[in-house]
């Protein structure tokens, strides 16, 4: 197994998600934290996704014998030792050497799966040959539907069980940090001496991803972005091939080239939910994409409950955003997630520490997974419903 700088000083004890993203913040150059932290327009979703979430309180309820508590949950045909799955995150190999697949091999260890974003930095090949349990694989919809074919391929003879089709992307949303930072569009001359600056200020970074962590290329997308790595020539890609043309017609293609388990990620709106029901998908991440796509939605905790409720057990239901701790995840269970999908706190931990720092964040997320469990007088996280939570989980007094 391959060696990560794991144990170096972290000048604090971290105990959250919430510490590990202060110490990537100052690790990491401010492009690439903005990146991975950043939210769209005024990042109002992006606060409302936690911000909602701590508003759902759970019943503490006593006197029930919970010395037997089981955090384990199948999701998707697959056991899961507690209801997460590592979220893709786009460029997440520029956070640590070679990040996805430290992330990977820490979401093995800890016995939940890890999915593969189409724009990582280490390949689906890369990640299933550093691990023993194949990756998820996540994609977007194409205009070239040959390449996308091409990567469906890739992840399936890989392995991959689920492939996580992400259809919230018709266009992408302004994220200005991301302008602020010059990482959109062709940069002035200026601007790039900025970028360059800010990359020259963080040695550390410099020798464990620039140097070591080579390549640097969009693994999966090595033969299809011209120009290799620069943002000028990301950007352009994803304008040239991100379609909005989609529609649940094209769910009849994927299936085609795909025979594994499929899930949308995205999906918000309850018609939209039973639509993809319909179409036959065996599952949907209820998303917002983080707040980083259409700002002013409602955050994941509002809407969760409404498509679980249109859905019922037709297909299975996952949510991500705004999930930082156990705390969180028992929550969203409640409102009716099967699992969560975390991002951000897992690209937080594996820049400030590797691969013992995602570790070490989904072993706290255990811990508090389990102590919810026992103060809410509960032995298993499959039995959890809305009667786990004060007023089935409304929000400001309101149906969520």
């Amino acid at each position: 197994m391959t060696r990560f700088a794991a144990d170096r000083p972290l000048g604090v004890a971290p105990a959250t998600a919430l510490d590990y993203r202060e110490l990537a913040r100052r690790r990491l150059p401010r492009q690439i934290f903005d990146y991975v932290d950043g939210g769209a327009y005024d990042e109002a979703t992006m606060r409302a996704n936690v911000a909602d979430l701590q508003r759902v309180l759970l019943r503490q309820v006593v006197m029930r014998d919970v010395s037997v508590r089981d955090p384990a949950v199948t999701v998707l045909g697959q056991d899961l030792a507690m209801p997460i799955v590592l979220a893709p995150v786009g460029l997440g190999g520029m956070c640590a050497r070679r990040a996805e697949v430290q992330a990977a091999q820490a979401a093995e260890t800890a016995g939940v799966a890890f999915t593969e974003s189409t724009v990582s930095i280490c390949s689906v090949e890369e990640v299933a040959k550093a691990t023993s349990r194949p990756p998820w694989f996540q994609l977007y919809v194409m205009r070239d539907r040959g390449y996308a074919e091409d990567l469906m391929a890739r992840a399936g003879a890989v392995g991959s069980p689920v492939l996580v089709l992400t259809v919230d992307l018709a266009v992408v949303g302004a994220r200005h940090r991301d302008t602020r930072n010059a990482l959109e569009g062709r940069a002035p001359g200026w601007a790039r001496a900025r970028r360059a600056l800010d990359l020259l200020s963080h040695p550390r970074w410099i020798a464990d991803v620039a140097v070591r962590g080579q390549p640097l290329t969009f693994g999966n997308l090595e033969n299809a972005v011209p120009g290799g790595r620069s943002p000028a020539a990301f950007r352009d890609w994803v304008d040239s091939q991100f379609d909005p043309s989609v529609t649940w017609k094209d769910i009849e293609w994927v299936r085609e080239h795909w025979n594994g388990r499929l899930v949308v990620k995205g999906v918000l709106d309850p018609e939209d939910a039973r639509r993809a029901a319909e179409v036959g998908v065996d599952g949907v991440v209820v998303s917002n994409h983080g707040g980083r796509q259409l700002d002013a939605v409602p955050s994941t905790a509002r809407a969760l409950p409404g498509v679980v409720d249109a859905v019922g057990d037709e297909v299975e239901v996952l949510a991500d955003g705004g999930v930082r701790t156990g705390l969180d995840v028992m929550k969203m269970v409640a409102l009716g997630a099967r699992a969560v999908l975390i991002g951000r706190p897992w690209a937080w931990a594996v820049a400030a520490r590797g691969r013992a720092g995602v570790r070490h964040v989904l072993a706290v997320m255990k811990a508090d997974i389990d102590t919810a469990l026992g103060l809410t007088g509960q032995t298993s996280i499959g039995d959890v419903d809305r009667s786990a939570l004060y007023e089935g989980g409304a929000l400001a007094g309101q149906a969520v």
